[in-house]
């Protein structure tokens, strides 16, 4: 049923994409993006408010900027550390996201050709991220290419399975898991 209504969703017009900038509401980025208002019902997805503070935790493998909630940093570079001492290397891929981070994040997409309704089962829509609540990881090693399922085959992965628990992390989007979005073996959160 929700991917039945989300194959239906028509991709918005450049000039629909044109009006979205920082300054929107949510709601007003959503109509910009071609995202209906009902989208929290259809999905079941959950809204996330951006946290009140957020911590520098480095640079993400492209050099960005990366920024966690504080005590999900705290645990991100306890869970780092403890994967470094057995020998595994785990490379964040990207952190906190704003709400107009997201939907410029589906825009540009938009603009590169990819359909509304393609996207929305690999991006949530602005506000249903859970990269908003700042407790949220993507994350890579070395060897594999960032934001892909092989990433799953890797021993950083294993040891993420066995260990990640310890400190508060759980894998997101699970194989078994059904909702909207897809299998993301490199998507972990930060559960207080």
């Amino acid at each position: 049923m929700v991917n039945e209504t989300l194959q239906r969703l028509e991709t918005p017009d450049e000039q629909s994409l044109a009006r979205l900038h920082e300054g929107l509401s949510l709601p007003e980025m959503h109509e910009c993006l071609g995202i209906p208002p009902d989208y929290a019902e259809i999905t079941g997805l959950i809204f996330f408010a951006e946290p009140e503070s957020l911590a520098i935790v480095g640079e993400d493998c492209f050099g960005r900027l990366l920024r966690l909630e504080p005590t999900a940093r705290e645990a991100w570079e306890e869970m780092r550390s403890a994967a470094a001492g057995d020998g595994v290397d785990l490379l964040p891929v990207s952190g906190f996201r704003s709400h107009y981070y997201q939907a410029d994040l589906l825009r540009r997409k938009i603009r590169d050709g990819r359909a509304l309704s393609e996207l929305l089962t690999v991006n949530a829509a602005p506000g249903y991220s859970e990269h908003h609540s700042g407790r949220a990881l993507d994350i890579t090693t070395v060897d594999t290419p960032p934001l892909q399922t092989q990433f799953e085959e890797t021993g950083a992965f294993a040891w993420l399975q066995k260990n990640a628990a310890q400190f508060q992390f759980s894998l997101s989007y699970p194989k078994e898991r059904s909702g909207i979005i897809s299998y993301e073996p490199w998507h972990w959160c930060f559960n207080q």
